[in-house]
């Protein structure tokens, strides 16, 4: 075979790559008329409704870790852990030495996994290998991709949430590994949200409480078509890293309970969380390719139904011209309406970053009022305050992808003191963000110094924007 046949087969075979990776996600679905209607009243109480659910936002990364803990710990039955991202580390040990004594325990534990994460942080790793070798431990991946099929690829799953038992709920923003979770000595974190529920008739069950609603959507992701079993049977517990692993996970368990007793200490979920009036799941469809923007437009639905003001947090904006429609119906219906993303210095996505410098004035031609958050670390949280009794928190992003592409949950919580709650962690980065008033220029308080961009992150954004105009459906 001479070298021009072998040439030609290997662009074949990179053009057949790049087509199939990218060409199913290059049109963005509508919703369309068929689809149903937008209910307002279908996420507020009515005045005799009663809500079982009491709640409270978990803004600090080291009561998240200490809230997973305790979670595990007090689980008599099952705990479910969904999560996009799992890598090995301090926390990750931490959280395996609960999962693997609850399930010692006899505790049922499911841990749901994006595809992409677990290949590249799990495969081959004797540490979730050691877990989900445990008879009561399944792990299973979410669209584990194919190389033969490249259309499979870009089908994530970005659903973060733990339930234990029929007793508590926490679902947000947070990945499962330190950069989030505990308050561990590391330069790189990031700020997140989630917002714990707590089911005061949990010992009649879930029917009452939303975590039936989310446990509902576990189940149609677990039990679908497009999940994968990760490593499990009794050949995995008998290599010898794997038997190595099991060990340090039982001893690490002593340590776990001697370096967290807060997360082991009396609690009171009644004392820790406010009452609400109505929890509502806010879901998507769950399949591996394009999709409806189910959640975006509920959410935009909601704010544009405002009466008075809407603060929309969001790690980073990525709009085509559909989303621009929608934020500029929310600006034109709604007087107060203010947006709070990452600045550009302190974002830590590079490609969302180098999109908005492109297209930040047409974001601003919609009529929102942009703030940027320049406060050192980055901040990863994605919710909605709605007027003073509507709040919103889950895992979506103002981008493309969470809204055609990612699974994404939000939960959408009608209460005044939540939303009181909200407003108080909101006004925490207010504080610290910086008006902008056009493409170039802010006001800026005396108190906050202005973030410079490293010199080599300012090539790569100026390099990386333009590139990726043709794919920025991706970011």
């Amino acid at each position: 075979m001479n070298k021009k046949v072998i040439i030609c087969i290997i662009l074949a075979i990179v053009v057949y790559l790049v087509i199939g990776m990218l060409a199913p996600f290059a049109v963005q679905k509508k919703i369309e008329p068929e689809d149903g209607t937008f209910q307002k009243d279908a996420f507020y109480a009515s005045a005799n409704e009663k809500c079982v659910d009491r709640a409270h936002i978990v803004e600090e990364n080291a009561e998240a870790l200490d809230l997973r803990l305790r979670m595990i710990k007090e689980a008599k039955e099952r705990v479910i852990l969904s999560t996009f991202d799992f890598r090995e580390d301090k926390s990750t040990w931490d959280l395996g030495a609960a999962l693997y004594e609850a399930a010692e325990r006899g505790v049922q534990i499911q841990i749901m996994v994006d595809g992409i994460s677990g290949i590249l942080r799990m495969e081959r790793n004797p540490f979730f290998y050691a877990l989900s070798g445990h008879e009561n431990i399944e792990i299973r991946l979410y669209n584990y991709p194919n190389l033969l099929k490249p259309w499979t690829f870009h089908g994530r799953m970005h659903d973060k949430y733990v339930i234990s038992d029929n007793k508590t709920l926490l679902l947000g923003g947070r990945n499962t590994f330190r950069y989030f979770l505990g308050g561990y000595d590391t330069k790189s974190r990031s700020y997140d949200r989630e917002v714990l529920i707590y089911n005061t008739d949990y010992k009649n069950g879930t029917e009452k409480s939303v975590i039936s609603q989310v446990e509902k959507y576990f189940r149609s992701i677990w039990d679908g078509p497009y999940m994968t079993v990760f490593h499990d049977g009794e050949k995995v517990n008998k290599k010898k890293k794997v038997v190595e692993n099991i060990r340090k996970l039982e001893k690490r368990w002593g340590k776990v309970q001697k370096q967290y007793p807060q997360a082991y200490e009396e609690y009171s979920y009644e004392e820790h969380t406010v009452p609400i009036k109505k929890a509502t799941l806010i879901s998507g469809e769950t399949g591996i390719y394009g999709k409806k923007p189910y959640v975006w437009n509920t959410l935009k639905e909601l704010m544009a139904h405002a009466e008075k003001k809407v603060v929309f947090h969001t790690p980073y904006v990525v709009l085509d011209s559909a989303m621009e429609d929608g934020i500029r119906e929310i600006a034109e219906n709604v007087n107060d309406f203010t947006m709070v993303i990452n600045s550009v210095a302190n974002g830590d996505n590079i490609v969302a970053s180098s999109d908005y410098l492109i297209h930040k004035k047409d974001i601003l031609k919609t009529g929102v009022q942009l703030y940027e958050f320049d406060g050192g670390d980055s901040t990863h949280g994605k919710s909605i305050l709605i007027d003073d009794n509507m709040a919103i928190i889950g895992s979506y992003n103002l981008d493309m992808r969470s809204t055609y592409m990612d699974t994404e949950l939000m939960l959408a919580i009608h209460g005044e003191e939540f939303a009181e709650e909200l407003k108080g962690c909101m006004d925490f980065f207010m504080e610290k963000s910086i008006k902008v008033l056009d493409a170039k220029n802010y006001e800026n308080p005396e108190e906050i110094k202005m973030q410079e961009i490293p010199f080599m992150k300012k090539v790569v954004l100026r390099i990386a924007g333009p590139l990726l105009q043709l794919v920025r459906y991706l970011a």
